[in-house]
């Protein structure tokens, strides 16, 4: 059954909750619920076990990543998200949606669904609105957690996804490819603190907000309405991309939103400001914040 799309990247509501109702969750379909908030807001994995999508299993960030990094949420290694992902009974034939409950309609739900595709996994989707608007529609929620039979995950990383820090700071110099910037305008012009970090940007980059592409209800806007915000940043999908942000989260939005345009292989820099702001030279850093004082 082939997913009723906005682009190959997302799944409508309606879609899930006819397959939910089917009881096609299973071997072929996994529900991932990839929330995560800062804890002192909300605690993500509680919410979960109060009521989420029938079927859908909890995608802990906290878990799937790179520990050993002194930066929050970097990829794990193949071997770490293959085996994480099995253990939620994904295989490399399972056709995964992923989705969270932020208040905007989505927030990790894109991050998850990157890091699918950054190890090779090509059918993922985002439900389209969010947990919020899944539960707005009258859908069906859960408290029962269910328990998905292991399932053997192949992860091999895609490079071409993903940016190091090394090849940023190459880019600055060569202008090889285009870089997106998703946080908000006070964080990229370096006019108010990025969560305790001294604010600013990669020089060269664009400024394209990740809440931009989503409209007042929380759905991703029309594949027209977001080629449109491209074409007003000057921003060339015909060309190389790489998304940035704060810690390589609300960049993957950036690379969704082209996905849905038909541009596939936006990458993400994974360290985004967090590593950026620690490892490149002050002459690396634009902030107007420096050039008034």
């Amino acid at each position: 059954m082939a997913p009723k799309v906005l682009g190959s990247a997302l799944v409508t509501a309606k879609w899930l909750s006819e397959a939910v109702r089917a009881g096609r969750v299973g071997t072929s379909l996994r529900v991932l619920d990839a929330s995560w908030y800062p804890p002192e807001e909300r605690n993500a994995r509680q919410e979960f076990k109060e009521r989420h999508i029938p079927g859908a299993s909890f995608f802990d960030i906290e878990e799937c990543r790179d520990k050993s990094s002194p930066y929050t949420f970097m990829l794990p290694s193949e071997s770490h998200f293959a085996d994480y992902v099995g253990r939620l009974g994904v295989s490399n034939d399972t056709h995964v949606v992923v989705y969270d409950g932020d208040k905007l309609g989505a927030f990790y739900a894109p991050r998850a669904w990157w890091m699918f595709r950054a190890f090779g996994h090509k059918e993922v989707s985002v439900l389209n609105g969010g947990f919020k608007n899944w539960v707005k529609e009258g859908h069906p929620v859960t408290a029962e957690v269910s328990q998905p039979a292991p399932a053997v995950f192949k992860a091999k990383l895609n490079r071409a996804l993903l940016k190091t820090f090394e090849e940023m700071m190459h880019n600055v110099g060569s202008l090889r490819f285009q870089v997106v910037d998703s946080r908000t305008e006070g964080w990229f012009r370096g006019t108010e603190l990025d969560q305790g970090l001294e604010s600013g940007h990669i020089p060269g980059a664009v400024n394209i907000p990740f809440h931009s592409f989503l409209t007042e209800t929380g759905h991703e806007k029309s594949i027209e309405e977001i080629q449109q915000i491209f074409r007003e940043k000057k921003v060339d999908l015909s060309k190389p991309l790489a998304a940035t942000c704060h810690k390589g989260v609300t960049a993957c939005h950036i690379a969704l939103a082209a996905y849905l345009c038909g541009k596939r292989d936006v990458a993400v820099y994974d360290g985004s400001w967090s590593e950026w702001s620690h490892r490149a030279p002050p002459r690396y850093k634009v902030s107007e914040l420096k050039r008034s004082k």
